[in-house]
């Protein structure tokens, strides 16, 4: 079975599927031994990755390789945040082709003009495409992939854009005729109002994403409630614990004056080895190299 036809598999149960943001290899594994049923390739967490801002800055190939070293590493599917597709419906196509060949299970894409705010960004430029165009996107994805498995999320921006629900509506029930596989609707609100109004009005028989990074009051027994979220995303959450702890762990070596009192703040660096697989190669070594 291959990772995308797993994700179709855990998107027809009753049950909802939870993945988790990550941006390397070691993100990545540590998602999947926490129990979670599948990765976010997070656009965020990759970007934050090279310290510079989630505003279509890197290129498709950097993106792509991130995702590529963690699907290398984890047997649970990865879901590729790919932010505006990476140009025009051409570019689409290109981008589906070169995902799919790396074992990615899905992708997102969102309605955004090129280059892209992040949508939580306060004050962020959140300008979006003619449907038409995006519906064009939608056809080219689709068109393009060789696995029948292979997800095209489409991602809903008019909640964030401001544009209401209406539009939200309007844009969803155009993109799935165009054959997106799910609609992630998205919302910068504090409160999940928005993103409860959306789901009660939505008819269509296709499953919904919902990213609750502003809206954490909204529990999973909440979502699993309403019967029509299929996937949760919670996108950038260990990233956003690795700096905390990273940039705390720098102040006290810095405050202390060296290392002599980190026990038991930070991890062992046989564990480190082991998330690496070195016990694997070891072992290796000892039945291979003669």
């Amino acid at each position: 079975m291959n990772k995308a036809n797993k994700l179709r598999e855990l998107l027809a149960t009753n049950k909802l599927t939870k993945i988790v943001g990550a941006h390397n290899g070691v993100s990545a594994k540590l998602v999947e031994r926490a129990g979670f049923d599948g990765v976010w390739a997070s656009g965020l967490e990759i970007s934050a990755s090279y310290g510079i801002p989630d505003a279509s800055l890197i290129s498709m190939n950097q993106f792509l390789e991130a995702a590529r070293s963690m699907n290398e590493v984890i047997d649970i599917p990865i879901v590729a945040d790919c932010d505006t597709g990476y140009g025009n419906a051409l570019n689409v196509m290109y981008m589906v082709k070169r995902y799919e060949e790396a074992g990615i299970a899905g992708v997102s894409i969102e309605e955004k003009k090129f280059p892209k705010d992040n949508s939580l960004l306060a004050g962020g430029r959140q300008e979006l495409l003619r449907v038409e165009e995006f519906e064009g996107k939608i056809e080219a994805a689709k068109a393009a992939q060789k696995n029948s498995d292979f997800m095209i999320i489409a991602r809903i921006e008019a909640l964030i854009a401001g544009w209401g629900q209406e539009e939200a509506q309007m844009r969803a029930h155009r993109y799935a005729e165009a054959g997106a596989d799910a609609i992630l609707i998205h919302s910068k609100s504090s409160d999940p109002g928005e993103v409860l109004e959306f789901i009660n009005n939505w008819d269509l028989d296709l499953p919904l994403v919902l990213v609750p990074t502003n809206y954490p009051s909204l529990t999973e027994k909440d979502i699993v409630e309403m019967g029509k979220v299929k996937l949760v995303i919670y996108a950038n959450h260990g990233l956003r614990a690795a700096i905390k702890a990273m940039e705390n762990i720098f102040a006290k070596i810095k405050n202390d004056g060296g290392i002599y009192d980190l026990d038991g703040l930070i991890d062992p660096v046989s564990h480190v080895f082991e998330l690496q697989g070195v016990p694997e190669m070891k072992e290796h070594e000892r039945k291979f190299l003669k």
